[in-house]
């Protein structure tokens, strides 16, 4: 048997990859589990998306390859959104790519740009896509601990210069995953203009743009004077509709990004199915009607958990955004091993914070993908734990 290559040696373990089996044997034992680990919401996606995906599968032109270009419908779809939500003009041939959901053009990007000794930046904790697509690519990754006392921001002034000659691409996620953290406009603007200067590509990660309370409104990268030189942002369905497991997305920005991307993407696959495209073309035209009630049910979902978890003993704020809270645990308490026993011992799964980087220890993360009593049960579970038996 060949050896693994070094590359793909060098990655760590995926998140998660062990807790289906232990929460499927768990409920095999009788366990009343509460699945908060994974963002994946118990909800149903748009009646409009689901009844175009019906028809379309009825039409044996749909099932043939896709392409690149995909559905031209579904690319001027994305256009239209773009403009009425966030005011930015693209087109829809040239700066439009629609995507296999978010992750595979985020993973598939540093194929396109990256040579052996190049430097990607990557948020600690972050999405593992970025890790993965940038050692896979045989490029350098960087890390940098997202921290409480940088609001969980990207302290570009505190990246060594010879990181900043080698960078060829940061990546961005604001809302994020899994801190919750928005980025202020003010940094955004500091962000594109420190990326103009190095020369860096920048690739904003704007999946939880949708999911918003409290009035805050995110933006789009797009909406940053000169982000067009140097930005690729990434969309996605998943979360904003219900739609994770439908694979749905979309990259939009500079052109010639968009162009390199589309031709990785040549080599790798065929284009999201026209079905798929078709169901994405009627879940942005019910954005307006349908979307507001989903996230009124995460609002109610996220002021449930937070003031449960406030009266357990935890110190976790009150987000403006995603359908995530990043709870802190009490000092000196890991976060690997403390999940791990809560799965097992309270039967309550959630995402160790260390699982996502090492930045993220100390942490734990919960997606508000149950029901609000659901979430006041799994708090009441945490805090017995905290109160019954040693960290």
């Amino acid at each position: 048997m060949p050896k693994l290559a070094r590359r793909f040696q060098s990655l760590p373990p995926y998140p998660l990859t062990d807790v289906p089996a232990i929460k499927r044997e768990l409920r095999a034992a009788g366990v009343d589990v509460i699945d908060l680990g994974t963002g994946d919401a118990d909800l149903a996606p748009p009646p409009a998306a689901v009844e175009a995906l019906r028809a379309a599968a009825q039409d044996p032109m749909n099932s043939r390859y896709a392409f690149q270009l995909g559905l031209v419908e579904f690319r001027e779809e994305i256009a239209r959104w773009m403009e009425h939500r966030f005011g930015v003009r693209v087109d829809p041939f040239k700066e439009v790519l629609p995507l296999i959901g978010s992750k595979e053009g985020i993973f598939h990007l540093p194929f396109a740009f990256l040579e052996e000794g190049d430097v990607t930046i990557i948020p600690d904790p972050g999405y593992q896509a970025y890790l993965g697509g940038t050692v896979l690519a045989g490029g350098t990754p960087y890390i940098v601990p997202l921290r409480p006392e940088n609001d969980f921001l990207v302290p570009l002034d505190e990246i060594p210069a010879d990181v900043v000659s080698r960078a060829r691409i940061l990546y961005l996620n604001y809302p994020n995953n899994p801190t919750a953290a928005a980025a202020p406009r003010e940094y955004l603007v500091q962000v594109v203009e420190w990326c103009r200067r190095h020369d860096v590509i920048l690739a904003y990660d704007n999946a939880y743009s949708e999911i918003a309370f409290d009035g805050y409104v995110p933006p789009s990268i797009l909406e940053i004077p000169g982000a067009g030189e140097v930005a690729i942002e990434f969309h996605s369905l998943s979360k904003t509709y219900n739609m994770t497991g439908w694979r749905a997305g979309w990259a939009v920005g500079n052109p010639e990004l968009i162009g390199a991307l589309t031709r990785v993407k040549t080599f790798s696959d065929t284009g999201l199915p026209f079905t798929i495209q078709h169901a994405g073309v009627a879940a942005l035209r019910s954005h307006a009607d349908w979307v507001p009630g989903n996230v009124e049910t995460f609002r109610r979902r996220r002021d449930a958990a937070v003031d449960a978890l406030r009266e357990a003993g935890f110190d976790v704020p009150r987000p403006q955004a995603s359908m995530y809270l990043w709870v802190p645990l009490p000092e000196g308490v890991q976060s690997e091993p403390w999940a791990r026993r809560l799965l097992l011992e309270q039967g309550v799964a959630l995402l160790p914070g260390k699982s996502l980087g090492e930045g993220g220890e100390g942490f734990v993360r919960i997606a508000l993908t149950c029901s609000e009593d659901r979430l006041r049960q799994a708090a009441a579970r945490m805090a017995h734990m905290l109160e019954t038996a040693p960290a």
